[in-house]
């Protein structure tokens, strides 16, 4: 059996800086009760439920979901690095279309620590290690942590290949900002220029600087997803619709090409847009606002290819022409992003559900995208996996 399914639901709590939110349990049992209120549903009527989180230990997802009940359903606990929120939605999502459950809940929360990322473990091998050794060959700079440096490595093999100015990338997160400014829920709301960009402290001399690199946030985002019958049944709204979803993960060409951007997932990001625009039976003109995964300013730039909305090396026009803000060819991140909005690692994925889904139903205030019918997520997390998600106004 396969369902259409919808999103009933959504919920997201304001993202902060750590240290100043409340704890991963909390955090998920508010998005929580929020998807269902929007929902207008009872926890009791929630058949699965899907909890994303990277740091943290296991059952953290049983831990957040008994503040809102305890109803004896499966709790599956997921861990899919920075992709973790939208790997949630993804099983939610897959549960209902099988015809095994008629109501799913997502949910993804992150309580970080301040600075850089850093494994936990240190007594065994990083689950990244390859991609790292192959940085170490290619690019060195072992000073840097893994993914400022693996991210930064990316952009430098585009600006080498393709003469990209770090200019564009300083533009692509004033873009941010100048977002996130009409975004309550966004961590960072001051405007930044592409000049403040350039003058911030160089991270890698003339490949990065600080203010390109999105910030270590505390989150949380929920989604509650239904088949057709399970909304009609309740009452419940069918207004958004997963027209196409993709999880991928590396192939050999991740590694095998010695290229910097295809270690961070540009083949993947490929191929999962691919087989997401075939499932929508759409195509990148047709998509109208993206939520994409903007964890430093140089891969959205990277994502703009890998996404198919540009050619490779296209990158920067697209940029100059304005095709990536509002009165371009696409809306891209109106939420900020996670360079501005944040990035707790569990709940991004699910926080772009969040924005997609007000953006579908008219409901992004200051944010709005005209005419949005169709909507495009992208979130991608190292070692590796892709996902991209297609939404449609039903």
């Amino acid at each position: 059996m396969t369902s259409r399914v919808f999103v009933a639901g959504v919920g997201m709590i304001p993202f902060r800086k750590p240290g100043t939110s409340e704890h991963y349990d909390v955090m998920g049992a508010q998005a929580v009760g929020q998807a269902l209120a929007d929902a207008g549903l009872d926890y009791a009527e929630v058949q699965q439920a899907y909890a994303g989180y990277v740091y943290g230990d296991s059952t953290c997802g049983q831990k957040a979901l008994y503040h809102v009940g305890m109803t004896g359903i499966p709790v599956i606990n997921v861990n899919n690095n920075c992709a973790t929120g939208s790997s949630a939605l993804f099983l939610a999502r897959q549960a209902v279309q099988s015809g095994a459950v008629d109501c799913a809940l997502a949910v993804g929360f992150e309580e970080m620590g301040a600075g850089a990322l850093k494994s936990v473990w240190t007594d065994r091998p990083r689950a990244t290690e390859r991609a790292g050794k192959l940085a170490n060959e290619l690019i060195g700079r072992p000073d840097l942590p893994g993914a400022i440096r693996q991210f930064a490595g990316a952009g430098q093999a585009h600006m080498q290949k393709y003469g990209t100015r770090l200019e564009t990338f300083a533009s692509i997160r004033a873009k941010a900002s100048r977002h996130a400014a009409n975004n309550p829920l966004a961590v960072f709301r001051n405007v930044l220029t592409t000049e403040d960009v350039m003058a911030a402290p160089m991270l890698w001399d003339g490949v990065m600087t600080r203010l390109m690199a999105c910030p270590p946030t505390c989150g949380a985002a929920a989604a509650i997803v239904v088949s057709e019958r399970f909304a009609q049944k309740h009452g419940l709204r069918t207004d958004v619709l997963i027209a196409g979803q993709s999880v991928t993960t590396d192939t050999p060409s991740s590694f095998e090409t010695r290229d910097m951007i295809r270690v961070v997932g540009f083949d993947m990001t490929r191929a999962a847009a691919a087989q997401a625009y075939e499932q929508a039976g759409v195509g990148p003109a047709d998509v109208d606002v993206i939520e994409l995964h903007d964890c430093f300013a140089q891969n959205e730039l990277l994502t703009y290819e890998g996404l198919g909305l540009c050619e490779e090396g296209g990158a920067e026009k697209l940029v100059n022409d304005g095709d990536n803000t509002y009165g371009g060819k696409w809306v891209v991140n109106p939420s900020g992003g996670l360079l501005s909005k944040g990035h707790p690692l569990g709940a991004t994925g699910l926080a772009q559900c969040f924005e997609l889904t007000q953006q579908l139903r008219g409901t992004a205030a200051q944010r709005q995208v005209d005419g949005a019918r169709v909507a495009l997520a992208h979130n991608v997390g190292l070692g590796g996996a892709c996902v991209v998600t297609i939404y449609q106004a039903a």
